[in-house]
């Protein structure tokens, strides 16, 4: 709705109040005033909710229905939401690394698969394919301005302990002060989610900064069910960045400007299929992040295939230093603390049971993978959700953690 419809629509509104309000005793004239005001700020949202999709869902060169519901556009890889930020508007595409680490551990990548293209379906050449964000989508968000975001809260595991709702079962390194990055294979799943405001999720962190400063920067990655956020409950790649400890930077995949993607396979936020099944197969990605040093972009790769990159100018210590903390393993956002994280088991039951994330190794100053020098393990609610590391010389596992859990009664 343009400027100068929404003011005529406001004045109508209110001489229409007027009109109705000479006619009424104090009290209807207050319960009318209440709906009045009402109608405005639900008008209000609406415009605001259309405003958001006109910038998020750029016009694209083709469309994809995909079986699971989700609508995918393919836009022009550059009319992606990430030049909508100021520091990216002159920016030039980095279509690839420079280089990428070596000495990477573990099984070779499998085919990476995703709902939307297991028929065959991909998009033109020179576009992505960007999961539509619906009017449904940002109505579930407690406001416009929070959609794809992460609320106020403890959403990093440096915060374990702090009784907001969020629940860890994590490892992190230890053993050196710098991180150019790291590499884990992360069990896939599909918890049940007890209500729809909680969510369960397996990922890896590279972290620089503090809370206590208000400028804890964060890369993040894995896998999530996060039915608030994307109105099911299906297992979906995911990313999320921040540079001011989750207060006004970031979001969760494309949901904001500032990562760039450059693969026309993959979409973020897209669902993940298959799943393990518990006592059955058993089905896993490969994730590494890595800083660029030739440009100082952080680059995330899944199962071997480059997906993008968080340029470096949208962050602060990550953008000319790099990571003091790398973690793995999973979170759970459930305030009664009864929603499970990874398969809903412990990590004592072990393979095929409980969720875990192998191959850990972390990226050092001469971009070399390696394993970490020392790993210490987070889980405030032992009985609630718990972790468990181990290693391994001879297998393909390396250094792997094993968490999870049932939640509380």
């Amino acid at each position: 709705m343009a400027g100068g419809a929404w003011l005529q629509l406001q004045v109508a509104l209110l001489l229409l109040v007027a009109l109705i309000f000479s006619t009424l005793s104090p009290s209807e004239a207050e319960a009318e005033a209440e709906a009045a005001a009402a109608t405005s700020t639900n008008l209000r949202r609406r415009q605001e909710v259309q405003s958001l999709l006109k910038r998020l869902n750029k016009p694209p060169l083709a469309t994809i229905q995909s079986p699971d519901g989700d609508i995918i556009d393919c836009v022009h890889i550059s009319k992606q939401p990430a030049f909508d930020h100021p520091l990216l508007k002159n920016h030039t595409i980095q279509m690839r690394p420079s280089i990428q680490p070596s000495g990477m551990y573990g099984e070779a990548a499998r085919p990476f698969t995703q709902t939307w293209n297991q028929n065959g379906e991909k998009c033109p050449d020179n576009t992505i394919p960007i999961r539509r964000t619906k009017e449904e989508d940002v109505m579930r968000a407690t406001s416009v301005a929070t959609f794809g975001k992460k609320t106020h809260g403890s959403h990093h595991p440096r915060l374990a302990g702090v009784t907001d709702g969020h629940h860890y079962g994590v490892a992190s390194a230890t053993g050196d002060a710098n991180y150019y990055g790291t590499k884990a294979t992360i069990n896939l799943w599909q918890p049940t989610i007890a209500t729809s405001g909680d969510f369960s999720l397996a990922q890896l962190w590279i972290s620089a900064g503090s809370y206590q400063n208000k400028d804890l920067n964060t890369i993040e990655a894995g896998w999530q069910v996060y039915p608030a956020l994307y109105g099911d409950e299906k297992t979906r790649l995911f990313i999320y960045w921040t540079r001011d400890a989750y207060d006004q930077t970031g979001c969760y995949n494309l949901a904001c400007s500032g990562f760039i993607q450059t693969n026309t396979q993959v979409v973020i936020g897209g669902s993940i299929s298959p799943v393990s099944i518990y006592g059955g197969p058993q089905y896993e990605y490969d994730y590494l992040v890595w800083k660029d040093l030739a440009g100082g972009n952080w680059w995330l790769q899944v199962q071997g295939k480059y997906v993008g990159y968080w340029p470096s100018s949208i962050f602060t210590h990550l953008q000319t230093g790099v990571a003091d903390t790398v973690e793995w393993g999973g979170e759970v956002n459930s305030p009664r603390s009864t929603t499970p994280m990874g398969s809903g088991h412990f990590p004592k039951e072990g393979f095929g049971k409980a969720s875990y994330s192998k191959a850990i190794q972390v990226v050092d100053s001469s971009n070399n993978l390696k394993s970490p020098n020392g790993v210490s393990l987070i889980a405030p609610l032992p009985n609630c959700y718990s972790v468990m590391t181990g290693s391994s010389s001879t297998t393909s596992w390396g250094t792997y953690i094993y968490y999870g859990g049932s939640g509380c009664p």
